[in-house]
């Protein structure tokens, strides 16, 4: 007895994804140990990172994100980031390498990749707490001090700037600055908050993945769940319904990709480990929109517990 046999005719039926094959779902997860085995749709860059501990993960993903800055400012080039508010751990180990290091940001543009917004795409004040430009500033921007990233040159999803996006970074490309992806995966494998539901609504694979963004975009009832476990203190009341978000006519367009997934929750709880599989072993379909993430070059950093087993266990 389990979730296909059991789905027909329950409250469940209707409610994923209509691309989403649970038993082709429930084919990606593989024993633990076989979780980094390369596979023929992953770029050859590609690499998936396997850590120990949650300070494991967070220095090693904040000091790829500081290399990258590093190496842009050796070669006298600008570059751009696409910046997620989750994971967010990583952030205080990107200030404290560019602290060390002596590295100024002044090469660098971010682009934050969401924000939580209403029917019309208006978002929270910058100083709200629940705001993800307040979590950048809190996490990153203000930590960096005199180093920071120059605030004309920090980017917001707000309706009015989100929209200039393509053409900034359309034009930051064009001086020769890579485009750097930073994300986490979603429980319903979205990245940023671009979900698999958006599929129906393109008729060709090439006609969704050219999609820049979308304004006051529908967040899958599972992501609103996901963040009021983990951002909203459990308090489904807080959390908006809707956000403007970046679309994969963007994050694929990334020359270089860091990924984390820390997705557990204590005492052998966890959210994202089907997330994980589906994502390194499922292959490309706009219905799961973070299975193009092994097509990019760079490292996916998650923690070692998401790859299981994943077996029954009650708590």
């Amino acid at each position: 007895m389990d979730f296909n046999s059991t789905v027909k005719g329950s409250a469940l039926e209707g409610f994923y994804p209509a691309g989403w094959d649970f038993e082709k779902i429930d084919a990606c997860v593989g024993e633990p140990e076989t979780v980094c085995d390369r596979q023929a749709f992953w770029n050859a860059g590609f690499q998936p990172v396997q850590c120990d501990s949650l300070g494991e993960f967070e220095t090693y993903m904040g000091h790829e994100i500081a290399m990258q800055i590093k190496l842009a400012k050796d070669r006298g080039e600008k570059i751009a980031f696409i910046l997620p508010v989750g994971p967010m751990g990583m952030y205080k180990w990107v200030v404290y390498f560019l602290k060390e290091w002596k590295v100024a940001c002044d090469h660098v543009y971010t682009f934050n990749m969401d924000e939580w917004a209403d029917a019309e795409g208006n978002t929270l004040p910058s100083d709200n707490p629940g705001a993800f430009q307040y979590a950048m500033e809190q996490a990153l921007f203000d930590p960096l001090g005199e180093l920071t990233v120059p605030v004309a040159q920090r980017n917001f999803a707000t309706k009015d700037n989100l929209p200039t996006y393509p053409e900034k970074i359309a034009a930051l490309k064009a001086e020769g600055a890579k485009l750097v992806l930073v994300y986490g995966i979603g429980r319903m494998c979205h990245i940023a908050f671009w979900e698999p539901t958006f599929a129906a609504d393109y008729a060709t694979e090439e006609e969704w993945k050219s999609q820049p963004y979308r304004i006051a975009a529908k967040i899958h009832p599972l992501t609103v769940e996901q963040n009021a476990l983990t951002s909203f203190k459990s308090r489904t009341t807080l959390v908006p319904c809707r956000a403007n978000t970046i679309g994969p006519g963007l994050f694929l367009q990334a020359d270089y990709a860091i990924g984390g997934a820390d997705g557990t929750l204590g005492r052998g709880m966890q959210w994202q480990g089907l997330s994980l599989w589906m994502t390194l072993r499922h292959g490309c379909t706009p219905w799961i929109t973070s299975s193009y993430i092994p097509t990019l070059a760079g490292r996916l950093f998650f923690l070692k517990e998401l790859a299981g087993p994943l077996c029954a266990e009650c708590n």
